[in-house]
């Protein structure tokens, strides 16, 4: 995917000047992965979404990844082939995560984190209920969030499927090149 891109672009052209395709590579995951991030905090923002704690660990890998792809693309080609094998790795982690919460959502398995779990408030007075209440609202981690009404799939599971095929996109472009690791 990112192979063919980069070898109809000629490695890539921006503003009269030509990108190597590892610095294509780099670049297409730094801003993909901003784009992700930009849509989880728009549909917080303008969509009213509520995300739950799992939602905000799903969000690491992909500033992770964007930090070292932007990274990636200052240092010298044989580091940053590897560079690129980190975003890659941590790509996938975030595809584990994402299972992780879709598997929460459909009941697999209880989640692992505290704080998707109902407070236990039993044997307490009206005033130290109150104050155990959090400062903001949050969302229980089994229920799913859409963002789109119309189209069945929460957004763990876009989360997951989209973290996969950006990690595969980038590893079949390491391996059609591998050939320039160094």
């Amino acid at each position: 995917m990112f192979g063919q891109l980069a070898g109809k672009l000629g490695g890539g052209h921006i503003g009269g000047m030509i990108i190597p395709r590892l610095r294509l590579a780099l670049l297409i995951c730094a801003l993909a992965c901003g784009v992700v991030l930009a849509t989880a905090l728009a549909s917080e923002t303008y969509g009213g979404l509520v995300p739950c704690a799992l939602c905000l660990v799903e969000r690491w890998p992909y500033r992770i990844a964007a930090v070292l792809a932007l990274v990636g693309l200052v240092l010298p080609r044989n580091t940053a082939w590897i560079v690129l094998g980190l975003c890659i790795l941590v790509l996938l982690g975030g595809a584990g995560a994402g299972f992780l919460h879709v598997g929460v959502e459909q009941h697999w398995w209880p989640s692992p984190m505290p704080e998707c779990m109902a407070p236990n408030l039993s044997g307490l007075t009206i005033s130290e209920r109150l104050a155990r209440m959090p400062a903001r609202p949050s969302k229980a981690c089994e229920d799913p969030t859409y963002l789109l009404a119309f189209l069945p799939v929460s957004m763990a599971e876009m989360n997951m499927i989209f973290s996969l095929a950006l990690a595969g996109g980038l590893a079949i472009f390491v391996g059609r090149n591998r050939r320039n690791l160094i």
